[in-house]
């Protein structure tokens, strides 16, 4: 094994990790000698990681500290690269721009050979085949889902009815179809599922639901997940 990937492991062990490990406990996980271990930590301090702790006591890296990019692996390039890449095909503009710009970050700051592996990655993807209906709508969406909002939405079904829904927008899932909104309805007091490209007009309002989206997320994984969107 590599130093290089020596130090990452490392890092990753005590990323793992809340409390403090005896440096006897990581040395035989990475299958390396306890001074050479100790050699390890020093190294990884003197970058930058903040690690406390000291020989015979255990070590435990601080919250906060985060790998630079240079010490990604190959294959996490290339699945940083592809994820990126993805969605700057699929998802709409402003995160298609989003996209291109955290790769052109990534590889500002990589190695030359992992930058030629987000400049030719390995994995394409294909153009979105999706319709952009509704994508205008989903800057609203999204910043209604992050600041726990409701929305008031005119909406479409797949027999033509239109109806007027204020609904707690949880997340956007993607598929080959379409684009669905995963929401609780006020209306019909549900989880239900609406195509984004069916979606009319999105009126963002000021009032928070009055329950986290994470709980939300969570009843709709038990209760949803496993049945077919609807329509």
């Amino acid at each position: 094994m590599s130093r290089a990937r020596r130090l990452l492991e490392l890092m990753e062990a005590l990323r793992r990790r809340r409390r403090p490990v005896p440096g006897a406990t990581l040395a035989e996980e990475l299958g390396v000698s306890l001074r050479t271990l100790y050699r390890d930590i020093a190294a990884l301090q003197a970058q930058g990681a903040d690690i406390e702790g000291e020989a015979g006591l255990g070590y435990v890296l601080k919250p906060g500290f985060t790998l630079p990019p240079l010490m990604l692996t190959v294959d996490e390039v290339e699945a940083l690269t592809l994820g990126a890449l993805w969605v700057g095909e699929r998802a709409d503009a402003p995160l298609a721009r989003a996209a291109g710009g955290a790769l052109a970050k990534l590889a500002a700051v990589m190695p030359p050979d992992r930058a030629e592996l987000v400049a030719a990655p390995t994995s394409l993807v294909v153009p979105r085949a999706t319709s952009t209906a509704g994508d205008g709508h989903l800057a609203s969406i999204r910043g209604a889902i992050r600041g726990e909002r409701k929305l008031a939405i005119a909406y479409t079904d797949a027999k033509g009815a239109e109806t007027q829904r204020v609904v707690w927008p949880m997340a956007i899932t993607y598929f080959e179809a379409a684009l669905i909104l995963v929401a609780w309805c006020e209306t019909r007091q549900a989880f239900r599922h609406f195509r984004v490209d069916r979606i009319a007009s999105v009126a963002d309002g000021p009032e928070r639901y009055p329950r986290r989206r994470r709980a939300l997320l969570a009843d709709w994984t038990a209760e949803i997940v496993r049945q077919p969107p609807a329509s």
